[in-house]
């Protein structure tokens, strides 16, 4: 239901990509230039702040943390919370609504961490069109079969018909003299790589290139870059060779480097085919048909692939 339909309306992307000029795949908004940090929500000190999705809740020591759920109940102990319009029953450590129809576990709130403008870093990848399989930046997506894609080492490509091969843009493929043709030129068509998914468990993974990382809810969730550092909030993760820094809500590497967190995306069922039913949850919230409804540790809905 979110996704984002292109030219011509037969076919559409993922939430989180849009179409490339051509059509035929993919690319992440990640991946369209400079890095943004993911907006934030500043606290009242002015100096901290935490994720646009979280809530600022001073700490025991003084300082602030972040409560992982918008418009949250900070608990008078400091240390934990609940969901917006929930009341903290510490004594029984749940969280009640007025109502009495809400009753799930106390929250715990992570270090925030100190307001800086992020360097930008580069991120690139081609998000191909199953949802799940991606190809370095300057590739295309090419699909092999019904339910595989590979990567075509060319940018705005031509896929050829035989589901092996690909030529410049510009170009026809030629597979009867194996040849891609502009105008009386001719060269050879190049092979197409497959494009892999990371697998996380047997059940999710993530396109190729990411990382799997574990979110708050005990989800897995995809971290766009290889061989990452998951951070301790399960929120956001660092390139290979770095360490999470929450107060300063960067990546720093021994020397001193520091490059702004990533925030991670949520893992995709594997070989997962999106279908045009929904099970409903409740009023406001749906998952997609032949999953299940099941509460997270927050209250809220989750879906079960």
């Amino acid at each position: 239901p979110q996704s984002v339909p292109c030219a011509g309306g037969d076919r559409c992307c993922p939430p989180g990509s849009h179409c490339s000029a051509d059509g035929e795949s993919c690319v992440t908004d990640l991946g369209t230039g400079t890095w943004l940090a993911p907006r934030a929500v500043p606290c009242p000190d002015g100096q901290s702040e935490c994720p646009d999705d979280a809530t600022c809740c001073v700490t025991g020591s003084g300082a602030w943390g972040c409560c992982p759920m918008p418009q949250a109940s900070c608990c008078a102990d400091k240390v934990h919370c609940c969901p917006h319009a929930t009341v903290c029953d510490l004594t029984r450590g749940r969280c009640v609504s007025p109502a009495g129809d809400t009753d799930v576990p106390l929250s715990t709130a992570f270090p925030a961490w100190k307001r800086q403008p992020p360097a930008p870093v580069a991120l690139h990848q081609v998000l191909c069109p199953d949802g799940r399989s991606a190809c370095p930046d300057g590739a295309t997506c090419c699909q092999l079969s019904p339910t595989q894609y590979g990567c075509c080492p060319l940018q705005n490509a031509v896929c050829c018909s035989d589901g092996q091969h690909c030529c410049p843009q510009g170009t026809t493929c030629d597979l009867v003299h194996s040849t891609c043709t502009s105008l009386g030129a001719s060269a050879p068509p190049a092979a197409l790589p497959t494009a892999r998914d990371i697998k996380c468990d047997e059940e999710t993974s993530c396109p190729n290139g990411n990382t799997c990382c574990r979110l708050s809810s005990g989800a897995w969730g995809c971290c766009p870059l290889e061989q990452a550092v998951c951070c301790p909030d399960h929120v956001h993760c660092c390139p290979q060779g770095y360490t999470c820094d929450p107060e300063g809500g960067s990546c720093l590497q021994g020397g001193g480097t520091r490059r702004p967190w990533v925030r991670k995306t949520p893992a995709l069922p594997r070989g997962g085919q999106v279908t045009s039913g929904i099970v409903q949850c409740d009023e406001e919230t749906s998952c997609p048909d032949g999953s299940t409804c099941c509460r997270l540790s927050l209250g809220t809905w989750g879906c079960c692939p």
